[in-house]
């Protein structure tokens, strides 16, 4: 019963749509511009970078948020924290990228993502992670590439870096797989566009 309390609240607080109340706020459904999608990177090429940065920042708070809550609720059941971090991590990113709110349609996680690997990993692997994406992001200024990088580098990192010290580390591996795989799933229409050579690059509105 803890552990499923732990993935409803988890994908309740994910499902808040921020970039769409965000550009509803000014008047604007979002996922009838650009690309329509409701995530920071298209309400920034829509609305400005002001609007754009707010919703990452919403986003991201919405995974760290979820991601403590787990802890929280996990230990004062005196159930494993890490087990509960990570159940709340999965149904945030799943709320978000599958918003009831919005008949089930919703980001492609990455923002979401970033909080919660911001709340569940040592800051090394969150340096790692954030310089892979900006080396990618600005060698060829696509945040969807500079997205699917991270993704990838995620599980590298932590199976270098963080000390195998019995199941926690295996259960954050698997974790991190699995966002990666998410992600990189969520962004298969990117990745199409990317080979042909159609992607939007950063500061051109599509």
């Amino acid at each position: 019963m803890t552990w499923l309390l732990i993935a409803l609240l988890g994908y309740l607080i994910g499902s808040i749509p921020s970039g769409y109340l965000v550009a509803r706020s000014q008047g604007i459904d979002i996922r009838e511009h650009g690309s329509r999608n409701i995530g920071a990177t298209n309400v920034l090429r829509v609305m400005g970078k002001k609007w754009g940065y707010l919703v990452f920042f919403c986003d991201s708070f919405k995974g760290f948020v979820a991601v403590k809550l787990g802890v929280l609720i996990a230990a004062h059941s005196l159930l494993s924290p890490v087990l509960g971090s990570v159940i709340a991590a999965i149904a945030c990113i799943l709320g978000h990228n599958y918003t009831l709110w919005l008949r089930f349609k919703g980001g492609k996680g990455i923002a979401t993502s970033s909080g919660v690997v911001l709340a569940l990993f040592p800051v090394l692997v969150v340096l790692f992670v954030l310089v892979i994406w900006i080396v990618v992001f600005f060698a060829g200024r696509y945040v969807s590439l500079a997205s699917i990088a991270a993704a990838v580098a995620l599980p590298c990192v932590v199976f270098f870096t963080a000390a195998k010290n019995g199941p926690d580390f295996w259960i954050l591996f698997g974790f991190s797989v699995l966002i990666g795989a998410l992600a990189i799933l969520r962004h298969h229409s990117n990745i199409g566009r990317l080979l042909k050579g159609t992607e939007s690059r950063f500061g051109k509105k599509q």
